[in-house]
């Protein structure tokens, strides 16, 4: 039985499937749901009043689109659901939440928005298997 499910989200087709089965599990379980979306800034960093800003605006905006999205998913489902949107490197974030919020279960998609190949493991996806000390379920 789990108590909290970690759903992470960059919104792609594979982190949405692995929502839905996610708030399945989180609703047998009547668990509570964590949903986060990690603003990738690890290549560039955080910029200083520039256009990289904007673009960082527009990522935030659409992270938090997602994350909206799949609260009001688990609410209508009758599920506590808690949010977090974050800068950094997505799978250092993302395991960072999991050990705050002691969760018992993340469920990530097997490869994310920015993974071309499908026949591989998402570098994040992998990263966070790797990683946590936690059960991991990919989709």
């Amino acid at each position: 039985m789990y108590r909290h499910l970690l759903l992470a989200t960059d919104g792609s087709d594979r982190a949405d499937d692995a929502v839905a089965h996610g708030l399945d599990l989180a609703e047998r379980d009547d668990a509570t749901v964590h949903v986060i979306h990690v603003v990738d800034t690890s290549r560039d960093g955080e910029p200083a009043l520039s256009s990289a800003e904007l673009v960082l605006d527009d990522l935030e905006d659409e992270g938090w689109e997602h994350v909206d999205e799949i609260e009001q998913l688990a609410t209508d489902r009758g599920l506590e659901a808690v949010t977090k949107l974050c800068h950094g490197r997505p799978h250092e974030e993302i395991l960072r939440y999991a050990d705050e919020a002691d969760v018992d279960l993340l469920v990530l998609g097997y490869s994310g928005a920015t993974h071309t190949r499908t026949d591989n493991i998402g570098h994040v996806s992998e990263r966070v298997v790797k990683a946590s000390n936690r059960p991991v379920l990919l989709v």
